[in-house]
């Protein structure tokens, strides 16, 4: 059987509010595209088909297509709910769409309970596990502790007794959660319950194939342990990530063969540090130019309009940090020193937080921004009262 991995699709996310759905249609595009070259069998998607748990109306609409076109494709499809879905939402009108090959999980009692298919070497349990949140789990399940491996052991014990009572058949497990020997990036949420979310990968021992969601980068804890990752890069602590699914060849043994499938990146991300002079004139950098940027400027004084100068080469900057932190910057004084006016105050502030004192037009606007807010002392104040 070939089955296609993915997940943590956060259909209606955005990257530093430039709107991603048009890209996301992209990858869209690209699974229906892999799903047909490859004569995919079963495409396997290991939650956050959202990005939140109630989606914009466009985000909505895209899911509905992607999963339309995916039952057209005569592959069949098993879907879980992440961290980030509402089960209840993405898993309405579950049992209506499993007569179209789609098979939605979502609900906690449903696990134990798997998608039965069959290819020429015979049958294959599918066993979608939503994620489970400990502490709504936890009373009815009569779970020992309150965390995502008692959820997750209690879990797969119930797959466990499934496939006690099918000998001969082979397995696939999707769970979403955070499995020991992985690395998080800054995009995913937490998901720890008293401090603790990891699970160890013993776990999902004895199962073929386990397909991974929640981190967004592309891990292989085991060949049978897999994360595939988001298909777009959603922070840029994802910078370096190869972005895709895993194409994997479940064979008559049970034996496991994966391959990597590239995504399309529909813009790459760089982060670049420096002075800003150097930014703006280095040649290397050109191959930035048409990248989303994060930059971090060096300079030791901070420079003035330092976005809109670096967005005249790097258009497409997103995110300014400085490294130089100013020295001396303290409060305003509640009081002022009979030494010195609020004007000269202001001046000082702003001195020391940028490194430099005001310009005179700058000064200008600082003695009207203050003189608007000082008492007016010729006021009477009886007339007032």
């Amino acid at each position: 059987m070939r089955i296609l991995h993915t997940s943590d699709w956060h259909l209606g996310r955005s990257f530093h509010r430039e709107g991603m759905l048009e890209h996301q249609a992209g990858f869209v595009d690209h699974l229906l595209e892999v799903v047909a070259s490859e004569r995919v069998d079963l495409v396997v998607v290991a939650g956050d088909v959202y990005d939140r748990a109630l989606p914009a109306v466009d985000a909505v609409r895209l899911a509905d297509e992607t999963l339309a076109r995916l039952a057209a494709s005569g592959a069949r499809v098993v879907l879980t709910s992440g961290n980030h879905d509402s089960a209840q939402r993405l898993g309405f009108s579950s049992r209506l769409i499993d007569a179209a090959g789609v098979f939605i999980r979502t609900d906690p009692a449903t696990v134990g309970t798997p998608v039965l298919l069959e290819d020429e070497h015979g049958p294959v349990a599918v066993h979608g596990i939503p994620y489970l949140d400990p502490d709504a789990v936890r009373e009815p399940w009569g779970l020992p502790a309150r965390s995502h491996q008692a959820a997750l052991t209690e879990s797969m014990r119930r797959v466990r007794t499934d496939l006690a009572g099918r000998p001969g058949t082979r397995s696939v497990v999707l769970a979403h959660a955070f499995v020991a020997g992985a690395e998080p990036s800054d995009s995913e949420r937490d998901i720890s319950v008293g401090g603790v979310s990891l699970v160890p990968t013993s776990v999902f021992d004895g199962i073929d194939y386990v397909a991974l969601g929640h981190l967004h980068g592309r891990h292989t804890l085991h060949d049978r342990v897999r994360y595939s990752g988001s298909p777009l890069a959603y922070s840029f602590s994802e910078a370096t990530h190869r972005k895709g699914s895993w194409l994997v060849d479940l064979g008559a043994d049970g034996a496991v063969r994966a391959e990597f499938v590239d995504a399309p990146v529909p813009r790459p991300l760089a982060r670049v540090r420096g002075e800003i002079e150097h930014l703006l004139t280095d040649p290397d950098l050109a191959r930035h130019e048409g990248s989303w940027l994060q930059v971090t400027l060096s300079d030791a004084v901070r420079p003035v309009r330092a976005m809109e100068r670096l967005r005249q080469r790097f258009p497409h900057t997103l995110v300014l940090g400085f490294e130089a932190t100013p020295t001396g910057i303290g409060m305003l004084p509640t009081q002022r020193p009979s030494s010195r006016s609020d004007h000269d105050i202001a001046r000082e502030f702003v001195t020391q937080l940028r490194g430099t004192p005001p310009t005179e037009a700058e000064a200008a606007l600082l003695r009207e921004a203050v003189d608007s807010c000082c008492e007016d002392t010729d006021l009477d104040p009886v007339a007032a009262g």
